[in-house]
């Protein structure tokens, strides 16, 4: 089995297509948007690297 989660911290794209429909739509509903793809990403780095969420790239 492939490891879901490259080890640079981006979402491999095979895991991203098991996790985007799970996902609401996409949109700008109000305020800020950013896209599932990135916040995602920014979790698992933020966990990976223990980071606190204020020096997240």
């Amino acid at each position: 089995m492939v490891d879901p989660v490259v080890r640079d911290g981006e979402i491999s794209d095979a895991a991203w297509a098991v996790i985007e429909p799970l996902l609401p739509p996409g949109g700008r509903a109000r305020g800020r948007w950013r896209d599932h793809r990135q916040v995602l990403e920014g979790i698992v780095f933020k966990f990976r690297t223990g980071l606190p969420w204020r020096d997240l790239p």
